[in-house]
């Protein structure tokens, strides 16, 4: 362990800087975990509500991201980092006064909107602080700081979601206020100068500049489209970890059901905290798309093998192969999209790539919940399953085309 978290040394200093946001701002993510329990169990909405109406939040960010881009690759990125983020974080002080009231879905609504703004401007910076050499370990880093934070605040919300609800919200708040503070004290402006924008258009890396608007510069790169659209197989998967898995806990477990499901995401983060480094050091010396073949091959076996479990062990034991195979997508799909982004375009390729991920992730909600109640939950896990399975032959056909010489 001594050895691989030597990796992280001598990276840039604003890269620590986010490390350390990540970590005080993923500590209070305690709303989107606990969503679909608290509109099923505080608001009275069926598992077919509740997911229909994530898979419209999940619509709803798309405009946000689409002009939060827009809006980093001409301004910059902090300034629509700190300003979007300060008013999400709004969003959820008015929510925790008016917890249980009929307004918070719209308010939960109205603060997702205010993410999607902010999300492109975060990736961005993150890429622009690095450079190919140290992006896959610094990526590693600032992904680490968000499991360290996420180890602790679901098992805070879990208890917090029956005693003191409206806690889930202040809390989200004021965890993302300090992390935004932080940015906007510590880190300079990032996006890059005219000037460089134009030289890199001579370049000869797949992170040059293009010409144009966001649809050409995207179509230059195909590859990456046929990547983001395997991807979106995985993110579906993994969606079912914040729609589907609380309601499986809470149906076979009861009350108990919301406190072991936070002990799985807390265990979710100590596996990323402990096997992050051990990972990304042992597995950087392989393609980014063979390593994101085997993570979904894990997802696959994980996700699938919840239609068989029935005791918490099994569902802890579940909980570290999913696990695995998310530290090793997510170490390798952003380091794989970064490097391939152009530089003149890095806030918009950060919003239209994650639209084309998380399609998965915005039709998962509402798929899981019409599979649930026409079918069962087992149907929902074995089909969650083959979704990760299907993603995993595209990324490595994508694998065997790229080892070849392209002219």
């Amino acid at each position: 362990m001594k050895s691989s978290l030597s990796i992280y040394r001598g990276l840039p200093q604003p890269i620590y800087v986010l490390f350390f946001s990540t970590v005080i701002n993923a500590v209070g993510i305690f709303v989107y975990p606990f969503l679909a329990l608290y509109l099923t169990r505080r608001l009275g909405y069926t598992a077919l509500q509740a997911g229909t109406y994530m898979t419209f939040a999940s619509i709803l960010y798309v405009p946000g991201s689409m002009i939060g881009s827009k809006l980093a690759d001409t301004i910059g990125r902090k300034p629509v980092l700190v300003i979007f983020q300060l008013m999400m974080d709004l969003c959820f002080v008015l929510a925790g006064f008016f917890e249980g009231k009929p307004i918070i879905p719209y308010l939960v609504l109205l603060a997702l909107f205010f993410d999607g703004m902010v999300d492109p401007a975060r990736e961005a910076m993150k890429t622009d602080l690095t450079t190919m050499e140290n992006r896959q370990v610094s990526f590693s880093l600032i992904y680490l700081g968000h499991n360290v934070g996420f180890a602790i605040g679901p098992v805070i919300a879990g208890y917090l979601f029956y005693t003191y609800p409206s806690w889930i919200f202040f809390g989200n708040a004021i965890a993302g206020a300090f992390a935004t503070l932080l940015v906007m004290i510590k880190i300079k402006e990032s996006k890059p100068s005219k000037e460089t924008i134009e030289e890199s258009k001579r370049w000869k890396t797949t992170e040059k500049g293009e010409e144009g608007g966001i649809l050409k510069a995207l179509f230059t790169r195909p590859r990456l489209l046929f990547f983001a659209l395997s991807v979106t197989f995985f993110s579906y998967a993994y969606s079912q970890t914040l729609f589907a898995l609380p309601l499986l806990t809470t149906k076979l477990f009861g009350q108990d059901g919301a406190a072991l499901y936070g002990r799985m995401m807390a265990l979710n983060g100590i596996v990323v905290v402990l096997g992050n480094p051990i990972i990304v050091s042992k597995l950087r010396r392989f393609h980014p798309l063979a390593n994101i073949t085997a993570s979904g091959l894990l997802y696959a076996v994980g996700f699938s093998l919840f239609a068989f479990a029935v005791s918490p062990i099994a569902f802890l034991a579940l909980t570290v192969i999913f696990t695995t195979g998310e530290i090793i997508n997510a170490t390798n799909e952003h380091f794989y999209v970064a490097n391939n982004t152009p530089i003149s375009h890095r806030s918009r390729f950060s919003a239209i790539l994650p639209i084309i991920m998380g399609t998965g992730h915005a039709v998962a909600p509402i798929i899981g919940g019409s599979i649930i109640e026409a079918h069962s939950m087992n149907l929902l896990w074995i089909s969650t399953g083959l979704g990760a399975l299907i993603g995993s032959l595209g990324i490595f056909i994508l694998y065997l085309t790229e080892k070849k010489p392209r002219n």
